[in-house]
């Protein structure tokens, strides 16, 4: 077949997909609907010298979560032989890390259905190395899947091995054509369910890992939750509502994020939806955030910081902002509030992690967690604190 790109709408077969509450008020962990249960298909990660770094994100997020992949493998010769939950977050996940694509599909007894690119670099684009692991993937007859802002499947090299080899390209960034755009139309605000915004002081810092955490955490305490992907990795991981924001023109970026919550708000009726955040609001080299708070016009906003790193990522000589600035800014910008902050523990030992906690709640009068290294509960009360209508009556609890 010719090379395809994949509608990252469509909705997943192949997961069990999570409901609200019996109509009796009981709460369960998970509610399933009863339809036979498709295997997702198997990926291989390429994220070669960046897995468990800044630019190896995309590998970093479909190793901690995925609905939409079954995740195989990850490439980085650096750490080859090692697990890559380890690597991660110093718990096995049993997802091995390999040297190269050869010794990765060969591992097992079938070749995985897909190479994933799992890096984003700040070029958004393919090195020369990155380009012959492509073509080699598409000769294995491997389907691709890439974050990048270069379109594989509008390479001339790349396309033709695709049709050739009978495999499907799937560039999670390519926007639907510009006629099929919206704008802005105010939509938005006719949504019944609480619209929270994670948002950050930094990209690559950690927005879309807590949302996640935070939307798995609600669901299974019976608050219908769905998260809206903002990013590549959102969407490859299975985000069933979303697009990728620094891929669409200015003009319809609040626009487009509108038609899906919205259209996350119609299929799903949820009880909150949660919005990936990119970039930061007060970093000149993104505006994603702007777009972000404007089109979503958010309830509710959770910052997430790391209060270890320095400067902003990529931009040595650019300090990080303190929580404080970036909340007023937010809350100048826009008409919302920030209901707590959640941190990455990027460098930091147990008990800096509860210092810190200790002091930007006393700083800023406002809970603080951190989604992967305190308990969960921690997260839910968060939102829960601020929005009581989301409290369950006692007798319903059981989490």
């Amino acid at each position: 077949m010719d090379s395809t790109i994949l509608n990252t709408r469509t909705p997943l077969k192949n997961i069990r997909v999570a409901q609200g509450p019996p109509e009796d008020g009981s709460v369960h962990s998970t509610n399933v609907i009863d339809t036979p249960v498709v295997r997702a298909p198997s990926a291989i990660v390429y994220c070669e010298g960046n897995f468990a770094k800044i630019d190896g994100k995309t590998a970093n997020g479909l190793v901690r979560h995925s609905e939409a992949y079954r995740i195989h493998s990850v490439i980085d010769s650096d750490k080859a032989g090692q697990d890559c939950g380890v690597v991660l977050d110093g718990t096995a996940n049993h997802i091995p890390l390999f040297c190269d694509l050869e010794t990765a599909v060969c591992s097992g007894i079938e070749v995985p259905d897909t190479l994933i690119y799992g890096m984003a670099p700040s070029t958004g684009k393919l090195s020369a190395k990155d380009r012959e692991v492509i073509l080699d993937a598409i000769a294995y007859g491997m389907n691709i899947v890439s974050g990048l802002h270069e379109f594989l499947s509008d390479d001339p090299e790349i396309k033709e091995a695709a049709k050739i080899g009978d495999v499907s390209i799937r560039d999670i960034r390519k926007p639907r054509p510009a006629k099929d755009m919206r704008l802005f139309d105010g939509s938005v605000s006719r949504v019944n369910a609480i619209c929270i915004a994670v948002m950050g002081t930094d990209c690559a810092i950690g927005k879309r890992t807590t949302a996640t955490v935070l939307a798995g955490a609600l669901n299974a305490k019976g608050v219908k939750t769905v998260l809206v992907g903002t990013g590549q990795t959102g969407l490859m991981q299975g985000a069933r509502h979303g697009i990728a924001m620094d891929a669409i023109p200015p003009q319809f970026c609040c626009g487009e994020l509108e038609r899906a919550i919205v259209e996350a708000a119609d299929t799903e009726t949820p009880d909150v939806i949660l919005i990936e955040g990119q970039g930061a609001l007060s970093h000149p080299a993104f505006c994603t955030s702007a777009f972000i708070l404007r089109g979503s016009q958010p309830d509710a906003v959770i910052l997430q910081h790391a209060p270890k790193r320095a400067h902003r990522c990529d931009f040595p000589d650019m300090a990080m902002p303190s929580p404080s600035s970036e909340i007023a800014l937010i809350e100048a910008f826009s008409d919302t509030t920030v209901i707590g902050v959640t941190l990455n523990h990027e460098g930091m030992a147990d008990e800096e992690i509860d210092a810190a906690i200790s002091r930007y709640s006393d700083e800023l009068d406002l809970p603080v967690t951190d989604a992967l290294a305190r308990p969960v509960y921690d997260l839910v009360s968060m939102v829960r604190d601020a929005f009581p209508v989301l409290q369950p009556s006692r007798s319903s609890e059981r989490l």
